[in-house]
């Protein structure tokens, strides 16, 4: 069986081969099935558990894994998914959004990877923590991250950092060698501020992780960034200013961001998050919070739904996107004259010949003059201010 602290999956071999999942009052939830499962195949290292989503490593195929909400029981994607590899131990985190809900595993190559399961496209969201891993195991009650790799005991306080800036990602994890817990220990627990692992000999022993991340993420929780950021003062440690800082971009609080990043050096961070700041329209500043965040289809997307058409545009062409700059003007009828614009300064810089022939083609209809196009920007910017 396997357990987290509000249901626990229970397998049953005799019949109809299938699983259940159970409240610890003992009632029925749900009972998830796929074709061709093999609960006698099942085991701790193939199947995670959260209060909502259940994964299974496939029965006949290790590289391919089922998601299911816990609740009704339904494969939430309509195939299973697949990794490259084989993939030999699962897990869930405990806490936080169910759509932010993220599975770690550990692959046949020794690779750690981090999906969130449940995005509309997951694997869009998979991303690498590490590699040479042979056990982890989520915290109970925040999004820590625990796993032996290379022979160390690792902690990320924050994994979910690789989402959001990956250059916070190593900041953002502490270690420790593991000689004494022996040859191939196995994490088996991750509560509170202890880890409990299992040596090859059937024996625990059990090893302290620091308070301060967890204290740190309920403050989080609760949108305390003024107490955050006093306990980061007070604790004066690296690894909890990097997980502060990725957790404050994650929800677009600037001043604890800017704070954060200037705490760990990073002053071109905080002079671009100085910069988001002044800029005086709410949805624009989200959008550029995004764009920091390397989520360029969601910054996009906030721009467009607010009507600030220029901006996204601009955006496209920031990014060298030429192709879907110019969609966005053609489908809006604004602005084809400033991408032409400034992809004709940009082959220029480049000495470069067009030949991308959508361009081409408007090149010939559309006239480009400079002083047009800047006048149409300032008043996009003066427009922009005043809504």
């Amino acid at each position: 069986s396997k357990e987290d602290k509000k249901a626990v999956v229970s397998t049953q071999s005799t019949g109809v081969q299938g699983l259940s999942v159970y409240s610890y009052e003992g009632r029925l939830i749900s009972s998830p099935k796929y074709s061709g499962i093999r609960t006698d195949s099942l085991n701790v290292n193939n199947i995670a558990l959260s209060s909502d989503t259940l994964v299974l490593v496939d029965s006949r195929d290790s590289r391919a894994y089922h998601v299911f909400d816990v609740n009704t029981g339904r494969e939430l994607t309509d195939k299973p998914l697949y990794h490259s590899q084989e993939v030999i131990s699962v897990a869930l985190d405990q806490h936080g959004n169910t759509n932010e809900r993220c599975l770690g595993f550990v692959d046949k190559n020794n690779d750690l990877f981090l999906i969130q399961i449940r995005h509309s496209s997951p694997i869009s969201k998979l991303k690498k923590l590490g590699g040479m891993v042979t056990t982890l195991k989520w915290h109970d009650t925040t999004n820590m991250l625990s796993a032996l790799q290379d022979g160390r005991f690792t902690v990320w306080y924050y994994p979910r950092a690789v989402y959001i800036d990956t250059e916070l990602l190593p900041q953002s994890k502490v270690f420790k060698e593991a000689g004494e817990f022996g040859k191939n220990p196995q994490i088996v627990s991750f509560l509170g501020h202890h880890c409990t692992l299992r040596r090859s000999d059937g024996s625990l022993v059990s090893t302290a992780v620091s308070p301060y991340p967890t204290i740190l993420q309920n403050y989080v929780a609760k949108t305390s960034w003024d107490d955050a950021v006093r306990l980061c003062r007070f604790v004066k440690d690296a690894a909890l200013w990097a997980s502060l800082a990725a957790m404050a971009t994650a929800a677009k609080e600037l001043n604890t961001a800017e704070i954060a990043y200037a705490a760990i050096n990073e002053t071109e961070k905080v002079e671009y998050i100085s910069y988001i700041k002044e800029i005086s329209n709410k949805a624009a500043r989200s959008a550029e919070m995004s764009l920091f965040c390397k989520q360029t289809t969601e910054a996009e997307g906030t721009l467009l739904q607010a009507g600030l058409v220029y901006r996204a545009i601009r955006l496209n062409i920031d990014l060298f996107r030429w192709t879907r700059a110019l969609e966005l003007a053609v489908k809006h009828k604004t602005h084809v004259d400033t991408v032409l614009a400034y992809r004709q300064k940009y082959l220029q810089d480049f000495a470069l010949e067009e030949s991308d022939n959508s361009f081409v083609q408007y090149s010939k209809e559309i006239q480009v003059d400079w002083t047009t196009i800047q006048n149409k920007i300032s008043m996009e910017l003066e427009n922009e201010r005043g809504k």
